[in-house]
């Protein structure tokens, strides 16, 4: 790979401060790279590779690098020879500007985010960073900063926690930055004492959930068959998931909503356009629909099912269709019922399910379904043949019998997929640090080394076919990393676009914000040596054009 780095910055120092605002919107990124990348040779071949100032890069023979892009550079008005010379960059006070290249191996394993959980139902992440996290007991639960916090969120009173009844589902209103709205499903008992079912909404008021608004009540409930998965489509409706509440006859009730996946209003109305007039019944013939979610490419519907001795299903959801419980299980081949693309038996009581989008993982697992499956005790991977994404090719089991019941999937707005246990839930076996919160990682695969780019910023790098991460650090910079994906076809040049890397974080603790300003002060108007993280413009100096960088990039982190 050739990299180049462009010094934006340098220009900067012949800005009188009057331009200083002027500057401020010139001069967003403190740096710039562009990187390209070429195809596998068909033959293998070694890459003249410049002498770096680092570690030496482990090469392997497939993927040759060459011809980079010149990064564009801020052009101010002409300036005098003297400025001229003031303005050119010493490379001695370039920033050393580390760049790694592991490649992201195939396989998986786990990391811990949090634990100590008691039967943790649903996740939903905000834009802030908080995850937040139902337990089945009544209670919402915050992980900040990758800490559960100690105090609920809210705890819901009116709760009945009855075996497999309880808070369950809980999704996030697509506006929740702005309203701050999040929609909760549980089970409470009536005034007669009957169990029953019910979807509300609460609001963030400064970290805490308030204003508790019913939004649909009186659902038929059980101890067990509830459903109550939650989720915002991609046309902004509410989706709930209604199990039958074991009196399977109910699923085929048009009158009923048990046994349904229900389509909502985020203020609890009927859509106009819904399949049945002035209904929430959105379809019908389920048994305990238990997860869901959209495919990312066809905007399909697809749910996870649990079967009864038989035909646990996967369906993809068409409006007004009948998924044939009590009637049929599994693939039934009547054209009055909608079979499932996948069923199991024996049944695994498979549970949440989220397609993965993200780049943490290696590129083969793009648009993979994951769902979890409780009394099988795994993770499955379900593959979907291109264009239509509504045939099985293969499925691949993960973690079997390592981490006990597993329960909730959800894609984090970073890449991740996260996954709870649920091991306190009556029927699993717990440990003293269940229930967990858990991340799927790619497993530790070897590293292609770790260089330091010359004064050019010129380097050449060879990689066999795979799937990489490439990661830039600078001092007193965010890291940025980039997935590269090598499949051996390419022809020409893989175009990286341009890697920006935002000055500021002074601490390297992959945020721009008051540690930062407090690690720069003390330096102020001193002299800097090219290892300062404060003199984010390499002048050697750390003075207002450096506080202005990191005032630009305030708030900035590297996640």
């Amino acid at each position: 790979m050739t990299f180049l780095i462009a010094q934006s910055t340098a220009w900067l120092r012949r800005l009188s401060y009057s331009c200083l605002l002027a500057a401020l919107w010139l001069t967003a990124p403190a740096l710039l790279a562009c990187a390209s990348a070429t195809a596998p040779a068909p033959t293998a071949s070694q890459a003249a590779t410049p002498t770096p100032s680092g570690p030496e890069v482990t090469q392997q023979p497939g993927a040759t690098t060459s011809s980079p892009t010149q990064a564009p550079t801020p052009s101010p008005a002409s300036p005098t020879p003297a400025e001229e010379e003031e303005a050119s960059p010493d490379p001695s006070a370039t920033p050393a500007i580390g760049t790694e290249v592991p490649s992201i191996s195939e396989e998986v394993t786990v990391e811990t985010v949090a634990q100590g959980l008691e039967v943790p139902w649903e996740l939903a992440f905000a834009s802030d960073g908080r995850i937040f996290v139902t337990e089945r007991p009544g209670r919402i639960r915050v992980v900040q900063n990758g800490v559960l916090q100690t105090r609920p969120f809210a705890t819901l009173d009116q709760v009945a926690s009855v075996s497999e009844s309880g808070l369950m589902g809980l999704a996030l209103h697509p506006d929740f930055a702005n309203n701050g709205q999040l929609f909760v499903c549980y089970t409470y008992r009536n005034e007669d004492g009957d169990l029953r079912n019910r979807v509300a909404r609460l609001t963030d008021d400064n970290g805490t959930g308030t204003g508790h608004q019913t939004i649909l009540d009186d659902i038929p409930g059980e101890s067990r068959h509830d459903g109550c998965r939650l989720g915002f489509g991609p046309d902004g409706k509410l989706y709930v998931t209604m199990g039958d509440a074991t009196v399977a006859e109910a699923a085929q009730d048009l009158e009923s909503p048990s046994g349904k996946v229900l389509r909502l209003e985020a203020d609890g109305s009927v859509p106009s356009d819904n399949p049945f007039p002035n209904s929430h019944v959105y379809t019908y013939g389920h048994r305990n629909p238990q997860g869901m979610d959209w495919h990312p490419t066809t905007g399909d519907l697809f749910i996870t099912e649990h079967g009864p001795d038989r035909d646990d299903e996967i369906n993809i959801l068409e409006p007004g269709s009948n998924y044939g419980w009590p009637q049929v299980t599994g693939p039934a081949d009547n054209p009055e019922y909608t079979d499932p693309i996948l069923s199991f038996t024996p049944t695994a009581a498979i549970a949440g399910a989220a397609f993965y989008t993200g780049d943490k993982l290696a590129a083969s697992w793009e648009g993979d379904l994951v769902f979890a499956a409780l009394k099988a005790s795994h993770l499955q991977r379900v593959k979907l043949q291109p264009p239509d994404f509504r045939t099985v090719t293969s499925t691949q089991v993960l973690f079997d019998q390592e981490l006990g019941r597993l329960r909730a999937v959800a894609l984090s707005p970073e890449g991740y997929l996260y996954f709870t246990t649920s091991n306190r839930d009556g029927r699993g076996q717990p440990s003293s640090e269940d229930d967990k919160i858990l991340r799927m990682v790619p497993a530790p695969s070897t590293s292609h080394g770790v260089m330091l780019s010359d004064n050019s910023g010129e380097f050449t790098l060879e990689l066999a076919v795979g799937t990489y991460r490439i990661r830039w650090t600078a001092p007193g910079f965010l890291p940025m990393e980039k997935r590269l994906v090598i499949t051996g076809s390419e022809d020409g040049n893989v175009d990286l676009d341009e890697i920006q890397l935002n000055a500021g974080d002074v601490s390297g603790d992959g945020r721009i914000g008051p540690d930062d300003l407090s690690l720069m002060s003390p330096s102020f108007g001193q002299p800097a040596g090219p290892a300062s993280s404060s003199d984010l413009n390499a002048d050697g100096i750390v003075d207002i054009l450096d506080l202005a960088l990191l005032a630009y990039n305030w708030g900035k982190s590297s996640g």
